[in-house]
């Protein structure tokens, strides 16, 4: 993500999913959850689009999340951290939380760090700690999270974690969020790539046994967790809900995260279609001219992300490169389908970002057709939120007749 209100497509590297060396208690949940729990909890979290406390993201959905020290009373509630379905794990900014967490390390002391890196090529980078996460009536106990270091951070940023030359996100004005809450389809960041003992671990987890870090293989529970998965109940996956926006966009939006599928009354599949993934986490869209693409569902990517120019036959807007500026709005339609062979159309519009972000004053913050370049993959970011109801099933959790995760249904 870029810095300011214009930012291309972010989203974590998805990441494939044995034993390790670092030592963690084990985060609980881990059985599914597809049937009407016997003593209904609070599984309702608000969230809104607005600008971000940074009034700089466009298409940001944001809520509020509550820290503990593990086992503990001691919590922080941390507002205005961005709710991403592309990413899973907790992610806290160092300047928003004055918790002391305990750090995550291995036995021999060496503190555990992670690297993310996003799209457009910026990271972020800090150490992983160990908190209880309380979301609406639901608490994830003593799930890792990271920190995501200021400047300069506790040990040296490694070479292979900047290698996509953008910068670090390691502010409010540069993230545009406070941190970012990943709700997934996986149930760790990582998984199984990092829990290799091969000389292949992708930069992502780094054990620093004095002033530099190497990267280190780390096994699953000690990886950031997607944190509904560790609940004990409505854990199989979440449902975002969010109203229609008018077509040059409102100042704000209002709607639900809830959590589970299938659990309770308010969380029913009703008429969704489910649309299950490959092992990337990814369906498939068909667009111009019967051209199949990888595509995902992303709310942290804050407009429709596909194609280029040239194949699209609309311009970057030349001020900010990331999105489309037609001259006009125009319209399409695509028909995305699952692994299981559920099809369904999809009709969406693309305005040009250049006139959407001008106005209402330049205080409009959610877009249902605002979108930019993104060659040889389909990214349904925010715009394909609006007056949908979304669910996200998590990997080898049972959803509603029987599905297992990771599947996505609208």
């Amino acid at each position: 993500m870029n810095a300011g209100r214009i930012s291309a497509a972010r989203f974590a590297l998805a990441l494939g999913l044995l034993a390790g060396v670092l030592g963690l208690a084990s985060c609980g949940g881990g059985s599914s959850s597809s049937g009407g729990t016997s003593t209904p909890v609070n599984n309702t979290q608000a969230v809104q689009v607005n600008l971000g406390p940074a009034n700089n993201l466009a298409n940001g959905l944001f809520t509020d999340v509550t820290v503990c020290v593990p086992g503990t009373t001691n919590c922080q509630t941390i507002s205005n951290i961005q709710v991403d379905t592309g990413s899973e794990g907790l992610r806290i900014l160092s300047s928003q939380i004055s918790l002391s967490l305990p750090q995550i390390t291995d036995s021999s002391s060496n503190a555990l760090q992670e690297c993310v890196s996003f799209a457009d090529g910026s990271y972020v980078w800090g150490p992983v700690v160990a908190a209880d996460i309380q979301l609406a009536g639901e608490k994830a106990a003593s799930n890792p999270i990271q920190i995501i270091s200021v400047t300069p951070p506790p040990f040296p940023v490694p070479a292979d974690c900047a290698s996509g030359g953008g910068p670090s996100q390691n502010s409010v004005a540069a993230l545009g969020a406070n941190g970012i809450l990943g709700i997934g389809v996986w149930q760790q960041d990582c998984g199984f790539a990092c829990t290799s003992s091969s000389s292949q671990l992708p930069p992502v987890y780094y054990l620093c046994p004095s002033s530099f870090c190497q990267i280190a293989s780390v096994p699953l529970n000690t990886q950031l967790q997607n944190p509904v998965w560790t609940f004990s109940r409505d854990n199989n996956g979440v449902l975002i809900t969010l109203p229609t926006v008018p077509a040059d966009g409102a100042p704000s939006a209002s709607g639900s995260l809830i959590f589970g599928i299938g659990t309770q009354t308010d969380n029913a599949l009703g008429s969704a279609q489910v649309y299950t993934t490959d092992l990337n986490g990814n369906f498939q869209t068909t667009f111009s001219n019967n051209v199949a693409y990888t595509s995902y569902i992303d709310s942290g990517s804050n407009g429709i992300f596909f194609l280029d120019p040239t194949t699209l036959g609309i311009p970057n807007c030349t001020d900010n490169p990331s999105f489309y500026c037609p001259a006009s709005t125009a319209t399409y339609t695509a028909t995305n389908k699952g692994a299981n062979g559920t099809t369904g159309a999809v009709s969406f519009s693309i305005a040009n970002a250049d006139a959407l972000f001008n106005a209402n004053g330049g205080t409009n913050a959610a877009f249902n057709d605002l979108g930019g370049e993104n060659s040889g993959a389909f990214d349904w970011g925010m715009p394909f939120f609006f007056g949908r109801s979304v669910f996200v099933g998590i990997e080898n959790m049972t959803g509603p007749n029987s599905v297992v995760g990771p599947y996505w249904a609208y």
